[in-house]
Parts: C-alpha cells; structure tokens; sequence
C-alpha cells in the first residue's frame, strides 16, 4: 500500500516538473526484500559535438589565413540545415577575416575613383586601429563599447562616406560581391577542425570515463 502510494506521489511530481529526476525522489526509497548484491558498474562520460556556437565572452580576432582556406577542410553541406549551421559558425570565427574580405573587395570596386579611395583609406585607418588589428576592447569615457558596436558603427560610416563621393554603385556592387563570397565560403568550409577559445569550459571534451562509479542501488527500489 504504502509503495503504491509513493509510485503514484513520485509519478504525479514528475509529470508535473518533467525536468526532475525521479532519481532525486529519495524520500520515496523504500528498502528492497532482495539481498544486496555489489555493484562493478561505472559511468562513462559523454562526449560532445561540434559547438554550434561561439562562446560570446571570447573576444573576435583574426585567425590565421592559412585555416581558413584550409583546402582540406572543405566539402558539400548535407542539407540546408547545416549550410545555415556552419554560415553561423563560421561568420563568428572567421568574423574579423570575412571583413578584411569584405573590405579588399570594396575597395577594388573603386578603382579609377581616387577621391573615393582617398575616403576609404581615412575610414581604414579607424577599421586599423578600432577592429581589424585590436585585439582589446575599445574603451570611450571609461566604458567598454561592444565589439558588434564597433562594426555597425564603422560599417555604416564608411558606406555613408563613400556614397557621399558619388559612387554608390559601387559601393553596392561590392557589398553584394563581398556577401555573396563571404556567404558561400562559409556554406563549404567544413567546422570540425575549429578550435575555439574557451571550449574546454564550455562545450569542449568532458571525459570521465571510469572516474566515478555508481553508487550502489542494492538494498532500494527505485521508485
């Protein structure tokens, strides 16, 4: 009777807070008429995947070139789900690359336009020193301005600079070319060789294979 209870106590408990244990409900033990027989057994630890996101207190800096046309490294995506999951992925590690990317390009649409050059090479020396080759954080008034911050804030100068030099074709047309080259290298290039900075804590290998046996069950049903 007593047992019949306590199933339908603990079995009630669980429905209502599914994210509990029905381990945790100790008080529902009861000892078990069977005699006790020794337990060998071990837990194995799990291995995780493949993060599917940059740890978001790892600051971007720029990786080396050589990773990121890693030939190696590049295949087909599956499906469109994991074209998107490594375009997530990739834009966060490679972020600093892809601007520099970005840039290179934007800047080739304006050849034969020297002033408009002369424009994107003041705004460069900000993208120098603000992001591209800083690797702190940038601090205005004794607060620390966030990198995504930085990026809009410079983004939007110096296409609002270069488009004031009357050269907004162009400037479009590198923005779709830079998009389109940043957008399907990151759909080939393959995420499984990224090392990423922090990893270990959060989403690395937690390997604990034999180093905590179970503890022992005999003497108690589970409930």
């Amino acid at each position: 009777m007593i047992q019949s209870l306590g199933f339908y106590i603990s079995s009630s408990i669980y429905f209502l807070f599914p994210n509990l244990s029905r381990s945790n409900f100790f008080f529902l033990q009861t000892e078990s008429p069977y005699p006790k027989m020794p337990s060998t057994s071990t837990t194995y630890g799990t291995i995780t995947s493949n993060p599917t996101t940059f740890p978001s207190h790892v600051k971007h800096t720029r990786r080396p070139w050589p990773e990121l046309f890693s030939l190696s490294s590049f295949c087909l995506p599956i499906s469109a789900g994991d074209a998107k999951a490594r375009i997530k992925i990739n834009l966060s590690y490679f972020r600093v690359n892809y601007v520099i990317i970005a840039l290179t390009i934007l800047f080739l649409t304006l050849l034969w336009h020297p002033t408009s050059m002369i424009v994107f090479l003041i705004t460069f020396i900000f993208w120098w020193f603000l992001y591209l080759f800083n690797d702190n954080p940038v601090v205005i008034f004794n607060r620390t301005v966030d990198e995504n911050v930085v990026l809009g804030v410079l983004s939007f100068a110096t296409v609002i600079l270069l488009v004031l030099t009357h050269v907004g074709i162009n400037v479009l047309v590198g923005l779709i070319i830079g998009v389109v080259v940043v957008g399907v290298h990151a759909a080939f290039r393959g995420t499984e060789d990224l090392g990423f900075p922090g990893e270990e804590e959060e989403n690395g290998l937690h390997s604990v294979v034999g180093s905590q046996p179970l503890r022992p069950t005999s003497g108690y049903n589970r409930i």
